[in-house]
């Protein structure tokens, strides 16, 4: 018996270790589930879903060639980034829209699931402060205050590997989160342009646009912006705008309305074997300096034709798009870092970076507010003469009022933003702003507008109703 108790006596033991193991590794699966709730119910009240209409073309039943425009509604996904009502979203997701309106995500803390399940959403218009279609990026407010906002992570932190979550409305599902982990923490999909995305298998989907990749502290490390598919769903290929640029375009859109490009007064082109072997160059890959402006931020810092450039910040520069990219996001009165090549010797350089200034900023040191500001449409604009126009070339006229700014005074949800040239309201053309004040002081509250402008080399109407 003794014999029996000694053989049994291990398998026992064995079965108590296997229990045991069992229920760590329950334990570790639902605190990582716990986590991972507690991280969903932090992050969902700052996401919001976008709501447009607008107008767009459309296939005609038949194949007809002649273009169809009909009334279009799209959804998307953003997030709130200011308590005060800021909102990031994609500017493909609210380009072209005559309204905005933003759906809030209702807490869920302690609800049923079946409670979740409610029309009863909190729904409020929004404005358009700016937007960058190069950057995909647009900035979004809404009057009210106190609202759950996200903060945004460091670019510089993230690593492959790392475990996010994707948040947002992919197919107009709302308060929608998937999670993935970072495939690449750089993708550059088209070699002809310096974006640079974060790539990521958490499944996003149409919808989902706009919305924030979130780390496990909950920080926004990029914005959902386009997925790679043959199918139209999700294949595991998303791209997220970084943080860095994030941060950056909202700053800019926020201050200005648009995106200052920063800039050091430098000419660079790549280097070839050819162009090596010519000027007798030490490397044959890289960048060069091909130009300096004189007295110039660069010149000053004493940059000089046929530097090689090494290194911006401590980021190796390889290729042009490379040194585009980073210094387009230095902000006004900042540094670069420059390491350069200067024959066999390695320099070093602090280079101050400028803001390319944007044209309409320069309008409002001449608008006056007493005489330029137009209170029915809520917009400060000046009259396009000879000097206005030498600013702005590519007009397709040489008549209109530019919108400079919105002004502080309400008005309707006109969709004009900074920039905007107005040619005709209600098919009276516009000459200036006498022509623009009398077509609007015709109209009576909630009488149909449609506005001819000018955006960006292109006609369009804006079309709203009078408030």
């Amino acid at each position: 018996m003794g014999l029996l108790w000694v053989t049994l006596l291990p398998l026992s033991v064995g079965a108590k270790a296997g229990t045991q193991q069992r229920k760590e590794s329950a334990d570790l699966l639902r605190e990582l589930s716990s986590s991972s709730e507690s991280l969903v119910r932090r992050v969902s009240p700052s996401v919001v879903q976008i709501l447009t209409v607008g107008y767009g073309t459309v296939e005609e039943p038949g194949g007809s060639q002649t273009a169809l425009v009909a009334r279009q509604r799209t959804i998307g996904s953003g997030v709130i980034v200011d308590a005060d009502g800021y909102i990031i979203t994609n500017a493909h997701v609210v380009g072209g829209a005559q309204r905005v309106r933003v759906v809030l995500t209702s807490p869920s803390a302690g609800e049923s699931p079946l409670a979740l399940i409610s029309t009863q959403r909190k729904t409020l218009d929004a404005n358009i402060v700016g937007l960058d279609a190069d950057m995909d990026l647009a900035l979004l407010k809404v009057e009210t205050t106190g609202l759950p906002a996200l903060a945004i992570g460091s670019y510089n932190k993230i690593r492959q590997g790392e475990l996010v979550f994707a948040f947002g409305s992919p197919e107009g599902l709302q308060n929608s989160v998937t999670m993935g982990v970072i495939s690449s923490v750089a993708r550059q999909p088209d070699p002809n342009k310096p974006m640079v995305y974060i790539q990521t298998d958490a499944p996003i989907n149409p919808g989902n646009s706009g919305g924030p990749l979130v780390d496990v502290d909950g920080n926004v490390v990029g914005i959902t912006t386009f997925i790679l598919s043959q199918s139209g769903g999700s294949e595991g290929l998303g791209f997220a705008i970084p943080s860095s640029v994030v941060t950056f375009v909202y700053r800019q859109l926020r201050r200005y309305g648009h995106v200052h490009r920063g800039e050091i007064g430098v000419s660079v082109q790549t280097i070839t074997p050819t162009l090596a072997a010519g000027l007798g160059l030490p490397k044959q890959h890289g960048v060069i300096v091909s130009d300096v402006l004189t007295d110039g931020p660069a010149d000053q810092a004493g940059l000089r034709i046929e530097d090689i450039l090494l290194s911006i910040d401590d980021q190796p520069v390889e290729t042009v798009l490379q040194f585009d990219r980073v210094i387009f996001l230095h902000g006004k009165d900042e540094q670069a870092k420059l390491e350069v090549l200067r024959g066999q010797e390695k320099r070093e350089l602090q280079v101050q970076v400028t803001e390319h200034e944007h044209d309409v900023d320069r309008m409002l040191d001449i608008v006056d507010p007493s005489k330029d500001l137009v209170p029915k449409l809520g917009i400060m604009g000046l009259e396009i003469n000879k000097e206005i126009a030498k600013m702005f070339p590519e007009l397709r006229r040489g008549s209109g009022v530019i919108v400079v700014a919105r002004a502080a005074t309400a008005g309707p949800e006109s969709g004009l933003q900074s920039g905007d040239v107005i040619h005709s309201v209600n098919g009276t053309t516009v000459l200036g702003l006498d022509g623009l004040r009398s077509a609007i002081d015709k109209l009576k509250p909630s009488d149909p507008v449609a506005i001819q402008i000018e955006r960006q080399g292109k006609l369009t109407y804006l079309a709203f109703e009078m408030e």
